[in-house]
């Protein structure tokens, strides 16, 4: 079964046991509801962005990955083409950087002539530490991939949904910003700027049948292992808490209800923020790491 797999992954050491997973058999599936439409996901390589990039693509989109490792980017690529009509691209792109955002989309709008979805995914790292010791760099860097990548992949994609009266972005969020959760000072901050960035794209951009959202998602990817390894406790509170039992799977849990916000069915849903996370902002987070006075 699925934890099977990944408990024999992380005894393997391998960091994202579920960048290669296989695609689902989509024969069933109809009506497909993304063919002819092309897809952008950053941080497409790893996690949550590699589950959405499989999704969106076992329902028809084309899907361009896009991630600072080229080699992830690739491999996640390579899963959706093995499949019978799929179609991918995958670029090595710092979303720090603007013009590694307005390359990604000129890659998607020379190999297939449109955008329809983009889904910001990508996050730069950070460190963990209290904010009398945060450093501008972190800041800095939190902000230019948090926030302003975002906000650059946006304005790069919006004259070619304006032109064609319809798209999709959904930014990923976070329950940690929403409550200031301790020793992530850069990642709360980027994270509850970009969810104003949604709410005033979504107001500005409605006239032109463009919807953005915010998905402030709850589970297990390869950055929260990283610090499972360090906070092995924490990570059983944060299960413990968690209303359902336990921080959802990225392809199982989350990339379904990403697909959903990209699709026609959303049309009338733009502006907000859904914690798809089972149910853990309800009652907010009650674990913290453990963190030196230095840190």
């Amino acid at each position: 079964d699925e934890r099977a797999v990944e408990e024999a992954a992380d005894a393997a050491g391998v960091a994202n046991p579920r960048q290669a997973a296989p695609m689902r058999d989509t024969a069933a599936m109809t009506p497909l509801r993304f063919v002819d439409r092309v897809a952008i996901v950053t941080g497409g390589g790893d996690g949550i962005g590699a589950a959405v990039a499989r999704r969106l693509a076992e329902e028809g989109a084309r899907v361009l990955v896009a991630d600072i490792s080229h080699e992830q980017a690739v491999a996640v690529a390579e899963v959706i083409t093995s499949h019978d009509g799929a179609d991918a691209l995958a670029i090595s792109a710092d979303v720090g950087r603007r013009a590694d955002n307005e390359a990604m989309v000129a890659a998607a709008v020379e190999r297939w002539g449109r955008v329809d979805i983009l889904v910001n995914n990508a996050w730069g790292g950070g460190r963990l530490g209290w904010v009398q010791n945060k450093r501008d760099e972190t800041i800095d860097r939190a902000f230019d991939v948090g926030f302003r990548g975002p906000l650059w992949a946006m304005q790069a994609v919006f004259p070619h949904m304006k032109a064609q009266a319809s798209g999709n972005v959904v930014n990923l969020c976070s329950l940690n910003g929403v409550n200031a959760h301790m020793g992530t000072l850069e990642y709360n901050a980027a994270k509850e700027a970009l969810r104003t960035l949604t709410r005033t794209a979504a107001r500005e951009w409605a006239r032109h049948g463009i919807v953005v959202n915010a998905v402030c998602p709850g589970a297990k990817t390869a950055a929260f292992r990283r610090v499972e390894q360090t906070n092995p406790e924490m990570v059983a509170l944060a299960d413990a808490a968690n209303p359902m039992g336990y921080l959802g799977d990225p392809d199982r849990d989350i990339a379904p209800v990403i697909a959903f916000l990209c699709s026609a069915d959303a049309h009338y849903l733009t502006g907000n923020t859904l914690f798809v996370d089972g149910g853990s902002h309800i009652n907010g987070v009650s674990w913290a790491p453990d963190l030196p006075d230095d840190a």
